[in-house]
């Protein structure tokens, strides 16, 4: 296929000659684009988050309530499994793709475009299949928007703003799940105006932020089949080569393993630990969730500057995550509610500055940034879902055997980030 025949063509290496990026990366990015780029990301964890939330739940209960919990619980662990794959998937073919609108705008925008579509199913199926099928749409449109998303970071912006950007980044998380949550309620009368409004929402700011991106490539390299090899590349980086990489996805995947069980338990830890009512506990977690958000979009963005400023990162991860873990100790000891939203605050702390500045971080280490980086960037999220399926399927296993203590389940977790903090020290390319 010639570039003339299509205005999109996946490419068997794209061409340093015609990339735009170092060019890109030498100019310091303007406030604008930290503003439309983090709105584009808030808009896109509000259209992924907010039915996994809320929305996903009030379906499957309209068409399965005798089963609602087995069928959400069907719906949302095969969605996290087509998300795991997708995002390296993706990232691959946007490493890959070359055209007119560049490598990053067609996914960018073409994520958020079909993930209005797989809302549109969610929103109107009439069955379980039919809700699974578009939900695994929605998750996979969505991951294709966020493996642009994350390349943009690498390929835009210079990294004496990499900690600032990585910490807008941060908080668009927690603000895109509390407007979306906000959005479901405001209109909890209209099943379509739950899932299309944030989904809209997401579009919009993905076509305003295609419309701040600099030097993105041009379409001048040939096509070439997109085979098994390349395929099975797409979720491997080989740790010899790369031990940097390496090294800083471990610390990722233990640092979100002790998250998820933190964030998986914590209601049954209020309701056992703390002798919490059952009909109290929802209040109570949206209480801890809301201050636990606040810390962290105040320190995201704190932790992201200083460390530009002082031109360091594994002292602030390393930090960071050791905060963390005296977080889940402390919450693990406790037997009064106040002192459990301390902790839980100490977390949001803790996890807003390591988000940024790990971020950063491991931009700065990124491998093959020029030709791979959506692809490198995608097999980096697989360590931060890849604990959300495994710990709570590790973790009866582990309360079976403690006689149902959720604290040692949290000390557990607090093990598992001080390795993190530990092994990120193990990265030498970076201060």
């Amino acid at each position: 296929m010639d570039d003339d025949k299509a205005d999109v063509a996946v490419a068997e290496m794209p061409l340093a000659g015609v990339d735009g990026y170092a060019w890109a990366r030498a100019r310091p990015v303007s406030r604008w684009f930290m503003l439309v780029y983090g709105l584009a990301y808030t808009g896109m964890w509000m259209a992924l988050l907010s039915p996994l939330l809320v929305g996903l739940a009030m379906r499957v209960q309209v068409i399965d309530p005798a089963h609602a919990d087995n069928s959400l619980s069907l719906v949302v662990g095969v969605g996290a499994l087509a998300a795991l794959f997708g995002n390296p998937f993706f990232g691959r073919l946007s490493d890959r793709t070359v055209s007119r609108f560049g490598v990053r705008r067609p996914w960018l925008v073409g994520g958020a475009l079909v993930g209005v579509a797989g809302l549109a199913m969610v929103a109107q199926a009439e069955s379980i299949p039919a809700l699974l099928l578009g939900w695994c749409v929605t998750q996979l449109a969505y991951n294709a928007q966020l493996a642009a998303l994350a390349a943009i970071l690498s390929d835009q912006v210079p990294p004496s703003q990499r900690g600032t950007v990585s910490g807008i980044v941060s908080i668009s998380l927690p603000v895109g799940m509390t407007v979306g949550t906000f959005l479901v309620q405001a209109f909890a009368t209209s099943t379509y105006a739950i899932f299309l409004l944030p989904g809209v929402i997401a579009l919009i700011s993905a076509l305003a932020l295609a419309g701040a991106l600099r030097g993105e490539r041009s379409a001048e390299a040939h096509a070439a089949p997109y085979g098994w090899r390349e395929f099975a590349g797409s979720f491997w980086i080989d740790p010899r080569r790369f031990p940097d990489f390496s090294w800083t996805w471990c610390s990722r995947f233990l640092q979100f393993a002790g998250v998820a069980l933190l964030l998986t338990y914590q209601e049954l830890y209020l309701i056992h630990q703390l002798h919490c009512p059952v009909h109290e506990a929802p209040h109570r977690i949206f209480l801890s969730t809301l201050l636990q958000s606040t810390m962290l979009a105040a320190f995201g963005v704190l932790g992201g500057r200083l460390s530009d400023a002082v031109g360091r990162r594994k002292a602030f991860v390393s930090g960071a995550a050791l905060l963390y873990a005296l977080a889940l100790l402390l919450i693990a000891l406790t037997r009064s509610f106040d002192w459990f939203l301390v902790g839980m605050a100490v977390t949001g702390i803790a996890q807003g500055a390591y988000l940024a500045v790990d971020l950063a971080l491991l931009t700065d280490v990124l491998p093959e940034r020029e030709t791979h980086a959506a692809r490198n960037l995608g097999i980096f999220n697989i360590a931060s879902v890849l604990p959300q399926l495994l710990m709570p399927a590790m973790a009866p296993g582990i309360l079976a055997m403690t006689g149902d203590s959720y604290a040692v389940l949290f000390v557990l977790a607090a093990i598992l980030v001080v390795a993190g903090a530990w092994t990120i020290q193990r990265v030498q390319g970076v201060r």
